[in-house]
């Protein structure tokens, strides 16, 4: 579980290793589903609205993903926290609007600290399938959740402000630099190296034997 409750807690050593195995398993097979699936509802709800008023009506892109993600975050907060705070404060019979809001916050946030769990009374009507209930509307609100971000994170404002925070790259022009002068020193060396053989070729009578260099040879060329 993302929200993770704590109100239900494995008590045998067993029992402790398979939540382990299972985590293992289920967190990354989790992330990697809500990833797919927010990575395709984002054509429908943003990039795709984005574009088509982009295009139909001309309105500055940055301007109406602005807009947009400003509007989607209003709708989420309202669809997923007011509306079903409302909601959990009708259906539970300790818990007043506040309450129920701080349960939705805590939960779509993935803390899950455990303090408020809806749908264990067990005078409740209907209690498994309220429990059904509330799993979908986890999994959706999650899914929301991480639209509104995805979304937001996409905004030219957000991203010159993330700018701020990153290690600025090498510049491709000192990577010149430092290449011609590599460059540069090892001509040298050739040049030089090649001089060396010429005079001694010119060198009258003598027995010119091939020409072999050593790691000394290059260091006395370079001094």
């Amino acid at each position: 579980s993302i929200s993770g409750y704590g109100h239900t807690v494995p008590l045998s050593d067993g029992g402790k290793a398979f939540c382990i195995i299972y985590s293992v398993i289920g967190i990354p097979f989790t992330l990697l589903f809500l990833t797919a699936v927010v990575q395709r509802v984002m054509v429908y709800v943003t990039r795709s609205p984005v574009t088509y008023i982009h295009t139909r009506w001309g309105f500055s892109e940055q301007l109406v993903a602005l807009v947009h993600a400003l509007v989607l975050g209003l709708v989420t907060a309202l669809c997923f926290f007011f509306i079903p705070a409302s909601v959990f404060s009708s259906l539970e019979d300790d818990w007043n609007f506040l309450e129920s809001f701080y349960f939705c916050f805590i939960s779509l946030s993935t803390i899950g600290l455990g303090d408020y769990v809806p749908g264990e009374g067990y005078n409740q009507k209907f209690r498994q399938l309220y429990k059904v209930g509330i799993t979908f509307y986890l999994m959706l609100g999650l899914i929301a959740m991480l639209v509104v971000l995805e979304t937001f994170c996409e905004l030219q404002e957000l991203k010159r402000f993330r700018k701020i925070f990153y290690v600025k790259k090498e510049k491709a022009e000192d990577r010149v630099h430092i290449i011609d002068h590599e460059h540069l020193s090892f001509s040298s060396v050739s040049d030089q190296a090649a001089s060396l053989r010429e005079d001694k070729l010119n060198e009258p009578f003598m027995d010119v034997p091939p020409l072999t260099y050593t790691a000394s040879d290059f260091s006395s060329l370079n001094r």
